[in-house]
């Protein structure tokens, strides 16, 4: 009788505020394969920098396996990061992402774990510029990266350092990730398992909508130009030049396929990356308003209440105050409740 073979080692890192759908896509994948094979193919631990038990964006608690001192050696290292993902980038994490791909294990980042990777060195550099990650993120991550180019696809799986925009993609990811270590009939037999379809890494993280100008359409060029020009944004006759059209042809664009004028498409957009800005990074409000296209902070606290009922600060300090809550909160309840005696 033979010996099994040694199984491919997974680590899986989960940072506060981790996607815990990816976790479970990623984890649920590789227990398929040992089930279906009846063999232990893979072996995955949890691990967190420090051991101890890490939250999720939507507040569940995930135990892990171990530190990053006492983790097992790996032949993949996954970084799963959401919500905070400049907030916890240490010395430790970024060691031992350096250190797992010194040694030759693919290193790769879950939705935003990209800053944590080019923080490190392993990506977004001059020779390796192309990365991916939740496009919601992406505006901030350019300001942070400049020279990164960031892919508008939902995976990048070959080489040594992988990414996952994170969400279902997470799934595609493993999946390609399986079909490396234990073959591409493996990896069908997994999607199947799981009622998935396969897609490849290079398809969209966001399905453009669709109008009368087909696929390449004008309404898709016209938000592109707008995305590409928040910090000093365009006027209508500077769009139409841009796009080698009308400034009637646009504002009926944007008519028939947003229900709203270009101009106010163009604010909404610009809102959406501060609102994106204050989620993820911990840049000033002035900073984001100007990074954004508005001359005064003033002015763009205006629109930003206009358009979502909360004042920017107000909206960061809730958002923030959320989270420091649900880091020992049974402390917290402790507290309050001296404070109310």
């Amino acid at each position: 009788m033979q010996p099994s073979p040694e199984p491919t080692r997974f680590v899986l890192v989960l940072q506060p505020e981790f996607p815990i759908s990816a976790v479970i896509l990623a984890s649920e994948a590789l227990r398929i394969v040992n089930q279906n094979s009846g063999l232990g193919l893979f072996a995955w631990q949890l691990v967190s920098e420090d051991g101890q038990d890490v939250r999720a964006s939507n507040g569940m608690w995930l135990q892990v396996d171990s530190n990053f001192d006492n983790a097992a050696s790996a032949n993949v290292v996954l970084l799963f990061e959401g919500n905070l993902p400049t907030q916890h980038i240490s010395r430790g994490l970024l060691g031992y992402l350096r250190g797992a791909a010194r040694f030759g294990a693919v290193v790769g980042g879950i939705d935003t774990g990209t800053y944590a990777l080019a923080h490190a060195g392993l990506a977004a550099t001059e020779a390796t510029p192309e990365v991916v990650l939740h496009w919601e993120a992406v505006p901030a991550f350019s300001e942070n990266f400049p020279s990164a180019q960031p892919q508008n696809r939902i995976n990048q799986s070959d080489g040594n350092v992988v990414f996952s925009a994170g969400g279902t993609a997470t799934l595609d990811l493993m999946l390609d990730l399986i079909a490396r270590y234990a073959g591409e009939a493996m990896a069908n037999e997994v999607a199947n398992a799981m009622i998935h379809t396969r897609r490849e890494a290079n398809a969209r993280q966001r399905q453009e909508r669709k109008s009368e100008f087909n696929s390449d359409s004008l309404a898709t060029e016209i938000v592109r130009i707008m995305e590409e020009n928040m910090d000093f944004p365009l006027s209508l006759e500077e769009l139409a030049a841009k796009l080698n059209t009308s400034k009637r042809t646009i504002a009926r664009v944007s008519e028939n396929t947003f229900q709203i004028s270009p101009m106010r498409l163009y604010l909404q957009i610009r809102l959406q990356a501060a609102r994106n800005y204050l989620f993820y990074e911990e840049h000033t409000i002035n900073d984001i308003a100007t990074a954004c296209g508005f001359s005064y902070p003033a002015a763009f606290s205006r629109a930003f209440r206009s358009q979502f009922d909360i004042s920017p600060s107000e909206f960061r300090r809730s958002f923030r105050d959320r989270q420091r809550l649900a880091v020992q909160p049974e402390i917290h309840r402790l507290i309050a409740k001296r404070n109310s005696d």
